[in-house]
């Protein structure tokens, strides 16, 4: 049975593969869309954990799924603030920076 634990740190390293692609111009946003509708498509399989208090993972995960969605294509590739927030989010998922916690990075469960 997946659990919200597991969920999260498979798909962590799968969105900032897909977001780091896009940002690099090696991944459509075509692509980076289904990766999005598929991810929320296998949380709807999360049968066990949804109660549990969030990890910081968690929130800085799904404030990231949150932003690839919300921002339209031009937004994500040209606002520079933004392109920041994510990178700093992006190398806090992949485990490359446990000491540079994204602070306003805060997303909730769908």
């Amino acid at each position: 049975m997946a659990t919200v634990d597991r969920f999260i740190q498979r798909k962590s390293k799968q969105l900032a593969f897909y977001v780091r692609g896009f940002l690099q111009n090696q991944i459509t946003y075509s692509e980076l869309d289904l990766f999005f509708w598929d991810t929320m498509e296998e949380w709807t399989q999360i049968k066990s954990g949804k109660q549990t208090p969030y990890e910081r993972i968690e929130q800085v995960f799904w404030h990231v799924l949150h932003q690839v969605h919300y921002w339209p294509q031009k937004t994500l590739l040209e606002d520079e603030y933004l392109r920041e927030e994510l990178e700093m989010c992006l190398t806090f998922l992949e485990g490359k920076s446990e000491y540079l916690l994204p602070i306003d990075c805060i997303g909730i469960r769908p």
